[in-house]
């Protein structure tokens, strides 16, 4: 930009200044060495030249330097974040934070710079890309100097403290996985409580290092143009904030009669179990008791609500057992589904840097997750595999996110992403739903012959207690940290709030008195690695979506929960041809392409479960269903 020097500038410089009059202002002559020169008495008014508007095509050059930048940052992120999840120790850390930092600063610096492109006209495609910059980051960093370096830092230690998470109870110490089997097979509700409490208390340090990284991000989020984190986080839904969060809600309360049959009809036989001083009749029901640390996927106590006179014929734990798998070969059957659809198998590097079991010579975290870490074919999966149904689902399920990473890997960096977060959980999950039906068992050996539909109600009770136990879960912890981060509760009150969101939408409450000191959300991956969850909740209504379009175009006349889409290639050249969009149009257009709707719909769960919620509804005659504080 260009100003007119004041006189008083001049004098400072002694020379150089341009001779600048103006007609009303008296002018006086200074002299020196350097010769006379004249200046006006009073300054001339500073007059910046008003920049150029921006062109669209200097918009498309700014996006596509910004593309090839963050590109090569995220792969060295990528491969930092690798190593500090599979080698945990001082200097890793250092490398994911300094790597995290790195690519934390150029994605707000570039999200920032974006802004300047917001009233250009530029092309759909550059537009698009403008948009989704300027949401990408979940943790973002203030634009000032050290602000990306102490995000990360305390980012870091979050993760580091919930990874390494240990307690110790009646002189043997426990890590999470411990605490979990222990959780899961047991029933005494003495020892339950124990592993609860346990794991929950490895979180208490934590609450310190969780406000500081809300003040720390929200600083970002506000320098992007939202209100604070959550506003962000609800933004990558290709609809206004408030209108995706009145969207969850309606999905919540298409399913939510559905959740309180199941609690109802689960908090009874837990009742009959352990009696009314252990678990009252009536009320939530006590978190331990369920089987799962975090009261989210009730399976685990199906032997405590099993059905009376109806028993399934067989243990996916024990067949897997009995026909010799291991966490290798899990994989490779995972893999073998994808590719029964015509998708390509997967490149020989997956096999080869992988972590598929846990080592036995340095800390690790554990929880599974799916990799691309070069935005390209170098794709991997994390787990500590144990040979049992879970795990064999699961495997099915982060092969999914490979998979989907695969197919839009042509696209865009930008784009290089689920239509929205959900989808990238629900391709894996819908993939899920066929590999534990009876027919999938049937089709790859595990079965000799499926089961009568006799057998429909054990089966379906099991999938409920997973999916459908979950849905107020996948709801809870998002809305408990969009209050947090709006500032609508204190550091003072995180206890106190979660445990009454969790009474509210999940009918569950601790086992005793939390200590003030508690932060017991923080006890959950998610929380502390600051991963949104509003995403899973979204996966658990979209997989039955997909399901039931899948078994549509497959032809299935069955009940749903029955269809297998194993070897269905029509099926998986339409999931291809969703999957390879990647993020570059809207969801709904995706979400069209392979179910033919464009909203979000719930009534699946309500088809694929529907044996059995009529079920539920016989055993709970005469029951007081619902508790005090419900949604």
């Amino acid at each position: 930009m260009k100003y007119l020097l004041t006189s008083a500038a001049c004098m400072a410089l002694l020379t150089g200044c341009a001779t600048t009059t103006t007609p009303s202002a008296p002018a006086v002559v200074l002299g020196g060495n350097t010769g006379a020169y004249t200046v006006p008495v009073e300054p001339a008014p500073l007059t910046p030249a008003m920049p150029a508007k921006p062109t669209p095509e200097e918009a498309a050059a700014f996006i596509n330097d910004a593309e090839t930048k963050l590109a090569d940052l995220n792969e060295y992120d990528q491969h930092a974040q690798w190593m500090g999840a599979t080698f945990i120790n001082y200097d890793t850390e250092w490398l994911q934070t300094r790597a995290d930092a790195a690519l934390n600063e150029a994605t707000v610096k570039y999200a920032m710079e974006s802004a300047q492109y917001n009233d250009v006209d530029a092309d759909p495609v550059t537009r698009r890309k403008l948009d989704l910059l300027r949401i990408s980051q979940t943790l973002p960093a203030a634009a000032e100097p050290g602000a990306a370096e102490e995000l990360s830092a305390v980012a870091a230690k979050l993760g580091a403290t919930y990874s390494t998470g240990k307690f110790t109870w009646k002189g043997k110490t426990y890590n999470l996985d411990d605490a979990s089997d222990v959780m899961a097979k047991s029933r005494d509700p003495l020892t339950t409580r124990a592993m609860w409490e346990g794991w929950m208390s490895i979180a208490a340090p934590m609450k310190d290092d969780y406000a500081k990284l809300t003040e720390l991000s929200n600083k970002g989020a506000q320098g992007l143009g939202f209100k604070d984190t959550g506003a962000l986080w609800r933004s990558g839904y290709d609809m206004d904030p408030d209108a995706f969060a009145a969207e969850t809600d309606k999905l919540w309360t298409q399913v939510a009669p559905f959740y309180k049959n199941l609690h109802c009809y689960t908090r009874r036989k837990l009742n009959e179990k352990y009696g009314d001083a252990v678990q009252p009749k009536t009320g939530p029901i006590r978190a331990d008791l369920l089987g799962n640390m975090w009261a989210q996927d009730w399976s685990n106590i199906y032997d405590v609500v099993a059905p009376k006179g109806i028993k399934s014929s067989y243990s996916l734990d024990k067949l897997l057992v009995k026909k010799k798998y291991d966490p290798l070969k899990m994989v490779h059957t995972g893999e073998n589904f994808y590719t029964s659809l015509g998708f390509k198998g997967l490149p020989s590097t997956f096999w080869e840097r992988s972590q598929f079991t846990r080592p036995r010579d340095r800390e690790v975290v554990c929880h599974a997750s799916a990799w691309d870490v070069d935005n390209n074919e170098d794709l991997r999966i994390k787990m500590c595999t144990q040979v049992n149904g879970t795990d064999f689902y699961t495997v099915h399920h982060e092969l999914g996110h490979n998979f989907y990473q695969r197919a839009y890997m042509d696209q865009p960096f930008l784009f290089k992403n689920g239509a929205n977060d959900g989808f990238h959980e629900a391709i894996g999950d819908f993939i899920g739903l066929s590999s534990v039906t009876p027919t999938y068992l049937k089709q790859i050996g595990l079965l000799d012959k499926v089961p009568g539909e006799s057998e429909d109600i054990p089966y379906l009770l099991k999938m409920a207690l997973q999916k459908v136990a979950f849905l107020p879960f996948g709801l809870e912890i998002d809305r408990w940290r969009w209050e947090v981060f709006s500032g609508q509760i204190t550091e003072a009150q995180y206890n106190q709030r979660w445990w009454e969101l969790v009474r509210k939408y999940q009918g569950i409450e601790a086992p005793g008195p939390r200590p003030e000191s508690a932060f017991d959300p923080g006890a959950k991956y998610h929380v502390a690695a600051s991963v949104p969850y509003t995403r899973y909740f979204l996966a658990d209504i979209l997989q039955f979506q997909f399901q039931r379009a899948a078994c549509e175009e497959a032809g299935w006349k069955g009940p749903l929960s029955r269809c297998s889409i194993y070897g269905e290639r029509a099926v998986g050249e339409k999931l291809n041809a969703m999957l390879e969009i990647g993020q570059s149009k809207p969801w709904p257009d995706a979400l069209e392409t392979f179910t033919g709707q464009r909203e979000m719909d719930a009534t699946a769960i309500m088809d694929y479960f529907a044996p059995l919620n009529a079920w539920l509804e016989e055993q709970n005659a005469g029951q007081q269903c619902g508790w005090d504080g419900e949604i």
